[in-house]
């Protein structure tokens, strides 16, 4: 036991003394095999070089060169500690680099939160874009109303959220997105010719399929039924758009979707697309966040790269 203790201590001493610039400069006069050298290479005088190899043979309590007239070798037990101080240094400069990608925002987490019309319609090949060019940033993507976005953002549970222009949005950091034009779906076999422009109004004595109310979309449907002093005759409500289609497609009614959605099923499903000719139907996407530096550098490489994919 004695004899083991007599030898950890020493270890545990060199452990807490043995400092990265002294690895450095020891590296530099092994790799240069002149302690001159070495100090011109690192610009430190040779007197300072000379000293740090003296403390590190007195920590370890052997020699680790042998100084000659015109240079130095080194000794068995200064190769040693040259191959652990260069794994240790390599692993320092790898260390560097990958906080410099954390800093730049080339490598990170970014917490978004995204409603269901960006989602479906924009967001998957945006965020492949994404990961072609930053591939070690994660995406951490979650689907909520355009309200529930503005709510998660300001309490923090979200770097980047993208919604409807709500109110409320004033208050965040805002930058465009993505725009998208509104369109009423029908049933194939509706009289009313695919194609034809229609406005909300010559559409309000049908039935309609309808998504949650919580949606922006169910929201601004009802503002501006509202603004005609009228109402829509809601049949069914459902969470989703692809079972707000199918229910069109077995002609339960007919709904108002996003362009880019309608197109998806327009080919697949007995539905067919008329472009609604009120002013509101084209509705714009935003990025909402928090003040620049209140987010890490990934959510403002994320937040840059999507306001430019309009």
């Amino acid at each position: 036991m004695g004899d083991e203790s007599s030898i950890i201590q020493p270890m545990e001493s060199l452990l807490r003394k043995l400092d990265l610039t002294s690895l450095r400069l020891f590296v530099a006069v092994c790799q240069e095999k002149n302690i001159a050298r070495a100090a011109e290479r690192e610009f430190i005088v040779p007197s300072a070089v000379s000293r740090r190899i003296s403390e590190i043979e007195a920590m370890v309590g052997l020699p680790v060169i042998q100084r000659h007239q015109r240079g130095i070798t080194v000794t068995p037990v200064g190769e040693t500690i040259l191959r652990h101080a260069q794994v240790i240094l390599g692993q320092i400069e790898a260390l560097g680099v990958e906080l410099s990608q954390f800093n730049s925002g080339a490598k990170g987490t970014v917490r978004v939160v995204a409603n269901l019309s960006s989602i479906v319609q924009f967001l998957p090949e945006d965020v492949a874009a994404f990961s072609r060019f930053f591939p070690d940033v994660a995406i951490e993507l979650e689907e909520q109303s355009s309200a529930e976005v503005l709510k998660t953002v300001e309490e923090r549970n979200a770097d980047v959220g993208i919604c409807n222009a709500i109110a409320g949005i004033e208050h965040f950091e805002h930058l465009p997105y993505r725009s998208d034009r509104l369109f009423a779906m029908l049933p194939l076999n509706h009289p009313r010719p695919a194609g034809a422009p229609v406005c909300l109004a010559d559409l309000l004595d049908e039935n309609f399929i309808a998504l949650r109310d919580g949606s922006a979309l169910t929201q601004l449907l009802a503002q501006e039924v509202a603004h005609l002093g009228s109402k829509m005759n809601i049949r069914i409500r459902v969470s989703s758009l692809d079972a707000l289609c199918r229910m069109v497609h077995v002609g339960l009614g007919l709904a108002i979707v996003p362009e880019h959605v309608g197109e998806l099923y327009v080919n697949t499903l007995d539905v067919k697309l008329l472009p609604l000719t009120d002013p509101w139907a084209l509705r714009h996407l935003f990025l909402v966040f928090r003040a620049r530096d209140q987010i890490n550098a990934s959510a403002n490489t994320l937040i840059d790269f999507l306001s430019v994919q309009r």
